[in-house]
């Protein structure tokens, strides 16, 4: 285990954060983490990095939105709002203890937090959109996410490391190539204008023209492979189904169906969590997207609940409601970006200007 968590660490801290000498490192995690977190650690160090970090203790979100005052949410750290302007890289390690653990939070309450918060995630979608921040979020196996995935924790870490690649002798190399082979769909989709994606269930249109298709090639998240842009905001027409389950703020969501008409989502239903999806569509921008993608991580197969993977699948596409990425030019703000998830594998499509440039998971071009 010790060498594939220094593999890991090398992973991050040279490919994915690309650290240099004085580079202000944050690094945010849980204490299950702390065995790659050391192994973290150590390379940065050893890269002349400088180095701070949080380790979150069990329930303690639950813990400060159950029992914060009004004045408490709406107070955020000084030294978080310094991080998210100043630091060079960012590297979240995400270690759940449980992963509904925030499910029964007071939505209210949680609502006033993300409010307060607003204006230090913008600053932090600015300066990841350019790489004046170098961000990267990763997984460490926890019991918990494996239960959620359905697998043993042994199982779950050979998922985990095989999506990173990690069992290659050489996983940067392995990234760089994902990277070029990316790069390919990326140029030709960045000439496009209309896309649609049908499927069984689905069948929308939306427009990137002018947009920026963003090659994601594992140094914004590990694992990656995808490729995504954010949709013209009123452009986007048609219904979306999605057959994957997503958790978000620890509510699981499932079989989510949304009506789009001139970019505003109008009508929306799920088999299970229409409570919860209501709810979220209160808030501010979440009846617009804010990202169309495709997924092309073959080593990732079936869905976890964890969208660092699920968003990934080969032969799946996501739209995200709520915030857009502003490295691709969208323009739609919200406190929400959630991605949900289609399965393509089974007679899905995508056209492109109306030419068939994918097929059954599979890209034609």
């Amino acid at each position: 285990m010790s060498d594939i968590l220094q593999k890991y660490a090398n992973l991050l801290v040279h490919y994915c954060l690309e650290i240099k000498e004085g580079d202000k490192l944050y690094i945010s995690t849980t204490t299950l983490a702390e065995p790659l977190l050391r192994e973290v650690y150590r390379a940065a160090i050893k890269a002349g990095a400088l180095v701070d970090f949080n380790m979150s203790f069990r329930e303690q979100n639950r813990i400060f939105i159950t029992e914060a005052s009004d004045a408490q949410l709406d107070y955020v750290l000084p030294a978080f709002r310094e991080m998210m302007e100043t630091y060079d890289a960012y590297l979240v390690i995400r270690a759940p203890f449980n992963v509904k653990e925030d499910a029964s939070n007071d939505p209210i309450k949680s609502k006033r937090r993300q409010a307060a918060l607003h204006d230090v995630n913008q600053i932090y979608m600015e300066r990841i959109a350019d790489r004046n921040l170098k961000r990267c979020l990763c997984q460490y196996p926890t019991q918990a996410a494996a239960q959620e995935a359905s697998m043993s924790l042994e199982e779950y870490e050979a998922f985990v490391f095989g999506a990173c690649h990690l069992f290659s002798p050489n996983p940067s190399q392995e990234w760089i190539k994902v990277r070029e082979k990316q790069q390919s769909v990326v140029d030709y989709l960045n000439q496009c204008d209309q896309i649609t994606y049908r499927n069984k269930h689905s069948d929308i249109t939306f427009s990137v023209k002018d947009r920026i298709w963003i090659n994601s090639d594992g140094r914004s998240n590990m694992p990656s492979g995808e490729v995504f842009s954010s949709p013209i905001e009123d452009s986007v027409n048609g219904v979306i189904h999605f057959d994957f389950p997503s958790i978000y703020m620890g509510n699981e969501v499932d079989g989510i169906t949304l009506k789009v008409k001139n970019g505003q989502i109008v009508e929306w239903h799920a088999d299970k969590g229409q409570d919860f999806l209501d709810t979220i569509f209160e808030m501010e921008g979440t009846k617009y997207f804010g990202e169309v993608a495709i997924g092309t991580n073959y080593n990732i197969q079936k869905t976890t609940k964890n969208i660092l993977f699920d968003e990934k699948i080969g032969g799946s596409v996501h739209l995200a409601i709520g915030q857009s990425y502003k490295q691709t030019g969208g323009k739609n703000i919200s406190p929400v970006h959630w991605d949900l998830i289609a399965d393509m594998k089974d007679g899905g499509t995508i056209h492109a200007d109306g030419k068939l440039i994918y097929q059954n998971g599979e890209f034609l071009i």
